[in-house]
């Protein structure tokens, strides 16, 4: 049965966002395209901005498929978790400022007796991290270490406001493929950050930690940490180090490219058994891999079409 829980967030949680009582129809704004793909999380479709063309992505969630509900401040108004974790992303134009690496929602609809509408923002030739590595196959160490450092970039400004995403992996990492730089998409496994134990977990099983598989518990940031350390992984030898429960309680990843040594120092590190083991999102960025010089990307991007941001 699922856990439909409603967190009441206080206004500090989400300092200056406003709850929008009155919204114009949904068919007034926006033109609903092609289906882009569809899963657990709901469907998303392609669309487009009526007042100026601009091109969006349209993410459409069943309300039965909502497990966690969160009350807007100084309202009555009640919506799904992932808007409220959008909302203080600094989701929707002219409110809070939010991250280069994170995708911005422009605007969100309640369909009554339905479910929700959420717009976001359509990056131009962007493709996710998962078809990038199906494509191309495992990448270069200079490349992985860009793409990584962006996410813990983009983790670090989560955690700042608060929030988990409890699914990082290479489908919800897009990249632009003209510079290089990503964007952690789906916010729909997310949570309030706490310190305290998680007992729930909508995430990919295949990228969840041995604390979960065994004890149906976690905390927030060893999970994360462990969920990078399979998302490096991934993205130098081409593939996730584990596909059964067993091999991820093992947690002894075998390496089927010719990988550093640094870089799978910190990949062990990420994938230490113990969460208390675990690296913190700084630490990763201070280990001798991360510091190591990129100068050299510019002739790996050739190959992999990937440009040098400006």
């Amino acid at each position: 049965m699922l856990d439909k829980r409603i967190v009441d967030l206080r206004s500090d949680q989400l300092e200056g966002v406003r709850a929008k009582n009155v919204k114009e129809h949904f068919e007034k704004q926006y033109k609903m395209g092609s289906l882009l793909g569809s899963g657990g999380f709901g469907s998303v479709f392609s669309g487009q901005r009526i007042s100026d063309g601009l091109q969006v992505a349209i993410k459409q969630i069943s309300r039965d498929r909502i497990q966690q509900w969160a009350s807007l401040p100084g309202t009555a108004i009640k919506v799904p978790m992932e808007i409220a974790l959008l909302l203080r992303l600094g989701g929707e134009s002219g409110s809070l400022p939010g991250h280069r690496g994170i995708i911005r929602m422009l605007d969100w609809f309640e369909m009554q007796g339905q479910g929700y509408l959420i717009v976001f923002e359509k990056p131009q030739h962007c493709q996710d991290l998962f078809d990038f590595i199906t494509e191309r196959g495992a990448l270069e160490e200079p490349i992985a270490q860009r793409f990584f450092r962006q996410v813990i970039e983009a983790l670090q400004f989560c955690h700042s406001k608060g929030i988990v995403h409890r699914d990082i992996k290479d489908e919800n990492i897009l990249v632009d493929t003209r510079t290089g730089d990503i964007k952690i998409i789906d916010f729909g496994s997310g949570a309030l950050l706490k310190d305290s134990i998680y007992t729930d977990f909508e995430g990919t099983r295949v990228y969840s930690p041995p604390e979960w598989i065994l004890q149906q518990c976690y905390s927030a940031r060893p999970l994360t940490v462990w969920s990078l350390g399979v998302l490096l992984f991934d993205m130098v030898c081409g593939d996730i180090p584990f596909e059964r429960d067993a091999d991820i309680v093992q947690g002894a990843p075998s390496f089927t490219k010719r990988i550093s040594k640094e870089c799978q120092s910190l990949i062990h590190w990420c994938l230490a058994y113990r969460p208390e083991d675990r690296p913190s999102l700084e630490q990763i960025l201070q280990h001798p891999w991360m510091m190591e010089s990129t100068d050299d990307i510019g002739d790996l991007q050739a190959e992999s079409n990937i440009k040098p941001s400006l």
